[in-house]
């Protein structure tokens, strides 16, 4: 386990900054999982982000640690997994998902793969 992931696991919750146009665009995430030295984040279709992250994969997750100055920048390149295993794995790894979504492969499930490529703790 990485230390970017226990991080993020102890925070409970981190934002997820993606390209909108020509602004940023931060939203709250709390789903998050490990696997092979990679993070990957869910979200459903019904929303912006999914397509922000098809349109431009660079991406930023933020989190700050309650009750101290402790924070976590971390700069990566997402994109869609669409393999039925991970996403199951997500599941697993996240059961508040399942209040989203029925199965791994429902139809609004989307899954994506996050390359760290620089992560900064302060």
């Amino acid at each position: 386990m990485s230390k970017a992931y226990e991080f993020l696991k102890e925070c409970g919750y981190f934002y997820v900054l993606t390209i909108n146009g020509d602004f940023p665009a931060g939203r709250p995430f709390g789903a998050v999982m490990e696997y092979d030295g990679k993070l990957f984040i869910s979200t459903s279709d019904g929303n912006k982000v999914h397509k922000q992250l098809r349109d431009n994969g660079n991406i930023q997750i933020l989190a700050k640690k309650e009750q101290t100055r402790e924070w976590l920048r971390i700069t990566g390149k997402a994109t869609e997994c669409n393999d039925i295993k991970m996403k199951q794995k997500m599941l697993d790894e996240c059961p508040i998902l399942s209040k989203h979504f029925s199965s791994a492969d429902s139809d609004h499930y989307l899954l994506f793969q996050v390359e760290i490529l620089n992560t900064e703790f302060n």
